[in-house]
């Protein structure tokens, strides 16, 4: 057939190489683009070794219409979510695609024949690869560039997918606040506040720089024990946490990671990341050799955030913890000159976070959707 679709799997260096450059090209005329810092990126899709795929796996595709690169997907398979949750369900990740309905249906095809190899009959997606990574596929919200750490794509994408027969199965929200607005929801909310502290003995305090490595390491076991209840969520292991850790270190501003306190024993974290995206977006997705410097210059001169973490261990949830931390938030606001902030992302079906976020006078800004299919 003169224009038929082939689909194979990435074997080689060429290969990795074809499905690490066709978003330049899917992206080429798209001003709010953001390239991905490939540095950690290679090891997300498994071209390098990652501690998460010490017990997941996950393989790599990509469609040719006459010899021409025209999409890429993952499959992947999640171990953790399978043992947790027992249903029989893989994931797709990394897509990208050209406008090409039948292009992307063959590698949704193929994605999903590989995991009915294995056993698995339920594919949900995108996720890159997780969870606890990137998530979702943006479906509203095209008018400006992601925040940090998430998803961006072409709005054809939805009917891609949709097309397919992939169905919704959650949304998520990324909400945005603004610094004039600090003030007053402190002065409305500061006596329940108050109230808080003195009832549960709630002490509020930012990261302990001269611990630095091990508040880092806290502050991600703190989000991993949260995680327990949340639609979907899979804990990470060990060395997983290790390396985010370890990721982390070289991102964090301590101003902007906020812990709550019981009897001295941490129960809630707040961490905010300055919007390196303007920044990736400088060094065209490479940090080295001299990428690095621009990165840590953004460190020191950003003006907008993006609440990557907000989380309380399930005992602690119904407490008001997440006000006291966001509370505690204003200083550091006024102190970097931060105009903007993003919550992200807050799931469809945490009506306690989002009424939280609306009645502080946040407004959803963008909506991201994970799509599912069975057989």
């Amino acid at each position: 057939m003169a224009n038929s679709i082939e689909v194979t799997p990435v074997k080689n260096f060429w290969d990795r190489r074809a499905f690490l450059q066709l978003p330049w090209r899917i992206y080429a005329n798209d001003s709010n683009w953001i390239p991905p810092l490939l540095c950690s990126h290679l090891g997300l899709i498994g071209f390098k070794k990652d501690a998460y795929y010490l017990r997941n796996q996950i393989q790599t595709f990509l469609a040719r219409r006459n010899g021409k690169v025209v999409g890429r997907i993952a499959a992947i398979v999640n171990q953790g979510h399978l043992d947790l949750y027992q249903d029989s369900r893989g994931f797709f990740g990394f897509f990208e695609c050209e406008n090409d309905q039948e292009a992307a249906n063959a590698l949704f095809d193929t994605a999903r024949a590989w995991l009915r190899e294995k056993g698995i009959t339920n594919i949900r997606g995108p996720m890159n690869p997780s969870m606890n990574h990137e998530v979702g596929l943006l479906i509203d919200g095209f008018h400006n560039h992601p925040m940090f750490m998430m998803t961006y794509n072409p709005p054809y994408y939805q009917q891609l997918v949709e097309n397919y027969g992939f169905q919704k199965s959650q949304d998520l929200f990324a909400f945005v606040g603004y610094l004039d607005m600090l003030p007053g929801i402190v002065n409305k909310y500061s006596g329940i506040a108050e109230q808080i502290k003195e009832r549960f003995g709630v002490t509020i305090r930012k990261m302990d720089e001269s611990r630095f490595d091990e508040e880092v390491r806290m502050f991600m076991d703190v989000y991993n024990r949260s995680i327990s209840n949340t639609w979907g969520h899979v804990p990470m292991s060990k060395e997983e946490l290790d390396q985010e850790a370890k990721g982390l270190k070289t991102l964090i501003v301590p101003d902007l990671a906020i812990c709550a306190e019981i009897d001295g024993k941490p129960v809630g974290c707040l961490i905010c990341l300055p919007d390196f995206n303007p920044a990736i977006r400088k060094i065209k997705g490479r940090l080295f050799p001299f990428g690095f410097l621009s990165i840590l210059k953004a460190k020191k001169h950003f003006k907008e955030i993006r609440s990557v973490s907000a989380n309380v261990l399930p005992e602690y949830q119904m407490m008001g913890i997440p006000l006291l931390l966001m509370q505690a938030l204003l200083p550091a606001a006024e102190k970097w000159g931060i105009n903007k902030a993003e919550f992200s992302w807050v799931l469809e079906s945490n009506a306690y976070s989002r009424g939280s976020l609306e009645k502080a006078g946040t407004k959803c800004e963008k909506t991201y959707r994970v799509y599912d299919i069975g057989d």
